[in-house]
């Protein structure tokens, strides 16, 4: 009986998301149900991101607001879980009397017994790495209510160790899931109704590269995509350095293969990708995207690039712009370098003034918000296959996604939820489409 509510935020990437689903699932079978009203809650989640110090600082702040939910002796529980509670560890609850729970990226496992513990009053930190093989035995698993579109992670950690990013020491080592495990768990949402998966790792890329009894991720793909329900397959995030002919040749050979792709750049600059350690050039970051516009002329891109990052020159930062006019992405996450602890980076001098990082900034997303806006109106006139998942933002409309990952809203009743069917774009907004039947 669900007679506790829990109130779960999460910050970050899709890998949170995706492990917030988990935490749902998990405590539900100690009584918890979700709730969108933290004062309402037992027990408040923050999951936690850290690979920018603007996320990190932003968590600190909702940890002090929520203090005001222990005052007059309310017996609620404050957790915070993945990459902040795994930086800093045991340090979270010395400075935040109020703090219950500390539970790191490779513990979720632990967090049912962690919360029994708390519901009787104990305070406790769990961050312990599990870099082998038993993290898999480990691995929660999701149960409850299902979607049409669901992630389902194939590999976690990274090995790149960019000389700017966190992630590698607060997520580990690149570990990939069995691909026989990974077959079980789309077959059984196949039979649950989930009709799109959304593979999902670090460097999805690198897949099965440290094992010789694993397929590549080109094969897994395949693999997937044979799987009776599943109708359409995504992945993120992709390493261009790790972007196989392979892999590229999907593109054109599985149809259920979405032709939207995350494809983090970071800099057009090839003396700042020196720098940041991605292996890979500006025109070797190019050529990829010719092939695989070569094979799929549709494929959209979307991207990440951080501005300011030491030693960026203003010729650094017109490279950038340039790759940016050339690749055209559809949409892009943009951010003001900020030094992680542990980094490489972190040792370099970061003294462009804050005012020119943000001026960077602002010329950078004003071109994007115009590519976007170019590349969205392109699509007025045409047909395009959605998924319908639900209903639209007016009453009588349904909405889903098209094969870009555009949201697409139109009218039609909810007997449509759950197909994929045909509609024609008749507008674009800057986030979204609207169609008709």
């Amino acid at each position: 009986m669900l007679d506790k509510l829990l109130y779960i935020e999460t910050f970050g990437c899709q890998m949170n998301v995706n492990d917030s689903e988990r935490i749902v699932s998990m405590l539900a079978d100690l009584g918890y149900a979700p709730t969108n009203e933290p004062s309402a809650a037992d027990m408040i989640l923050l999951n936690t991101c850290s690979v920018r110090g603007g996320a990190e600082e932003k968590v600190y702040r909702r940890l002090a607001n929520l203090r005001i939910y222990k005052r007059d002796g309310k017996q609620q529980i404050i957790a915070v879980g993945g990459c902040v509670a795994q930086q800093e560890g045991e340090e979270l609850l010395r400075k935040l009397p109020y703090l219950d729970l500390v539970i790191g990226t490779h513990n979720l496992h632990l967090l049912p017994d962690m919360v029994r513990g708390a519901e009787r009053g104990e305070r406790r930190s769990e961050t312990t790495f599990i870099d082998n093989d038993q993290r898999l035995d480990l691995f929660p698993s999701i149960k409850g209510e299902s979607r049409l579109s669901r992630f389902v992670t194939v590999m976690q950690g990274c090995d790149n160790f960019c000389s700017y990013c966190i992630v590698p020491f607060v997520r580990g080592r690149e570990i990939s899931r069995r691909s026989a495990d990974i077959l079980h768990e789309v077959r059984q949402l196949a039979h649950e109704g989930v009709r799109e998966v959304i593979l999902l790792g670090q460097n999805v890329n690198s897949y099965g590269l440290k094992s010789d009894n694993e397929p590549t991720f080109a094969d897994l793909i395949r693999q997937v995509a044979d799987v009776d329900g599943i109708q359409r397959i995504r992945f993120t995030t992709s390493h261009p350095k790790d972007m196989s002919d392979e892999l590229i040749a999907c593109f054109g050979d599985v149809p259920k293969l979405s032709g939207q792709m995350h494809l983090p750049a970071q800099s057009g600059s090839d003396s700042v990708l020196k720098a940041m350690g991605r292996g890979y050039t500006r025109d070797s970051y190019l050529d990829k995207v010719h092939k695989l516009r070569a094979i799929r002329p549709d494929m959209v891109f979307t991207g990440d690039i951080i501005v300011g990052f030491p030693g960026e020159s203003p010729a650094d930062f017109e490279q950038t712009l340039s790759l940016m006019e050339e690749v055209r992405y559809i949409d892009l996450f943009s951010f003001v370098y900020s030094p992680r602890p542990g980094t490489r980076a972190a040792d370099l001098a970061d003294d462009l003034p804050r005012a020119e990082k943000m001026a960077r900034l602002d010329r950078l997303m004003d071109l994007q918000r115009r590519i976007t806006r170019e590349i969205s109106h392109t699509y007025i006139g045409s047909t395009m296959s959605v998924l319908v998942e639900g209903e639209g933002k007016l009453p009588g409309q349904v909405s889903g996604k098209g094969d870009i990952g555009r949201i697409v809203n139109f009218s039609g009743d909810s007997s449509l939820i759950g197909r994929f069917v045909d509609v024609r774009i008749t507008k674009a907004y800057p986030n979204s489409l609207l169609g008709e039947l």
